[in-house]
């Protein structure tokens, strides 16, 4: 272990530090020695500053994703979950690996790869879930003792924590889980069977909630299907891109935010909607900085439903399945939004993931895959796990999520309406389930 730095922010003690780990975890196991390449993986210890010199429990956080690195907390409330989790535990924040400071992967690393995609489909494969969950195992029998630790996991980090608990559930006292228990057995066409339909009516909750952006988004996807818009970085502006606005519709405030960027849309008059002004400058960069995302979020997003040997390859899952559905055609009216989904055209016409395209058409024939899911361990799982199942998640379905839970063992979960998928953010949801947790018993080796 490197210890690189120790400070404080406002209420907050930090501990910046990292390990190696390898690039490929095949015949090698956590905890013991390995030989050849090897990562970076970083990880953040925080603590209540009160609490530094005592000996308090693990707490480690699964992020969302994929391709999501550890929060940057600015302080205890910045993200709520943190601010009630430091009362009782230490909190051990890593950069899943290939993000944030975890020999991060990007358009730099993919372009230095073979031609034919096949070093870089490879190379991909070792970012998913059963190596990043072996990253974190090694952590913990290294440089924690082997002590046993809680795990939280948020969105894609509930994948994660199902991938723990199917590999190594010796290592977890007990797991909490914020909107992302994956459907076991997982498939990438039925997950986005669900997705679509979920979409059609969070785009028609927003257009009741603002009736004006009904004209306002049918002008402009009018104007981008009429003439050549370029984005400030030069990527095209297509109705396609303009329609990924609504992979924010599953967040708070998302309607709203979508709702301004649309305000602002037209540069003549007095900004009504209008097929034959010019889009504003301000209204260009907004989408593109709304449509953009994070290098691993696209190129993992349909694998991470790949668990083993497929019997068909996932060959662009979404995008078979958007055929199936016309209603988000690109000149339907009302126009509809789309979702968490991944399409072929982001990698012809997003730069940042031009260079990932050779990869993307190796990995939509493959079906060899490592195991992140393990039905039978699952199903005799003896680590108390509770869920938060968020009842409208547009991303992760409630009820995909429920028949799931209902074959895990020792699982609860706590369905609500009231947030929306990035409620763990507020301090509600993480009290909510500690307490519960607390009051069953599933803590009593801890608290």
């Amino acid at each position: 272990m490197t210890l690189l730095s120790e400070y404080y922010v406002p209420g907050l003690h930090i501990e910046d530090r990292s390990i190696k780990v390898p690039l490929d975890w095949t015949g090698h196991e956590p905890g013991h020695g390995f030989d050849g390449e090897s990562i970076s993986l970083f990880y953040r210890v925080v603590t209540a500053p009160e609490h530094v010199h005592d000996d308090l429990p693990l707490l480690v956080f699964l992020q969302g994703g994929p391709g999501g690195s550890g929060p940057r907390p600015l302080g205890p409330s910045s993200d709520g979950w943190i601010e009630e989790a430091i009362k009782h535990f230490r909190v051990v924040l890593p950069d899943q690996r290939g993000t944030g400071r975890s020999s991060r992967v990007d358009t730099h690393v993919i372009e230095g790869m073979d031609g034919d995609g096949k070093a870089g489909a490879a190379f991909l494969k070792r970012f998913l879930a059963d190596s990043i969950v072996r990253d974190f195992e090694h952590l913990r029998r290294t440089e924690f003792g082997s002590a046993r630790w809680v795990t939280l996991g948020q969105s894609y980090g509930g994948f994660l924590t199902l991938t723990y608990l199917s590999l190594f559930p010796q290592g977890v006292i007990a797991s909490f889980t914020t909107g992302g228990i994956p459907h076991v057995p997982a498939d990438a066409t039925d997950v986005y069977r669900h997705t679509f339909p979920r979409m059609a009516a969070k785009t028609k909750q927003f257009y009741e909630r603002y009736p004006i952006d009904i004209e306002r988004a049918a002008a402009v996807a009018d104007i981008l299907q009429s003439r050549k818009v370029a984005l400030p970085n030069g990527d095209p502006l297509t109705v396609e891109r303009f329609q990924c606005l609504g992979s924010d519709f599953g967040m708070k405030p998302s309607f709203e935010r979508v709702h301004w960027i649309l305000d602002q849309a037209f540069l003549d008059g007095d900004g009504s909607a209008s097929t034959s002004a010019e889009l504003s400058d301000e209204f260009l960069s907004s989408v593109m900085d709304a449509t953009s995302s994070r290098p691993l979020y696209w190129p993992l997003q349909e694998f991470i439903y790949a668990n083993g040997e497929l019997e068909t390859p996932i060959c662009w899952a979404a995008q078979r399945v958007r055929g199936e559905h016309p209603e988000f055609a690109g000149d339907i009216r009302p126009l509809n939004f789309t979702g968490e989904a991944m399409f072929p055209w982001m990698f012809e016409q997003e730069r940042a993931l031009r260079p990932f395209k050779p990869a993307m058409d190796v990995l939509m024939e493959d079906t060899h895959f490592g195991t992140i899911y393990d039905a039978d361990q699952l199903a005799r799982n003896e680590v108390p796990l509770q869920a938060a199942v968020y009842f409208d998640d547009m991303y992760v379905d409630s009820g995909l999520q429920l028949d799931t839970l209902s074959r895990v063992g020792r699982s609860h979960y706590w369905t609500t309406n009231e947030f929306e998928h990035d409620g763990v953010h507020g301090a509600t949801v993480f009290r909510h389930l500690f307490n519960e947790a607390l009051n069953r018993g599933d803590l009593a080796e801890l608290f």
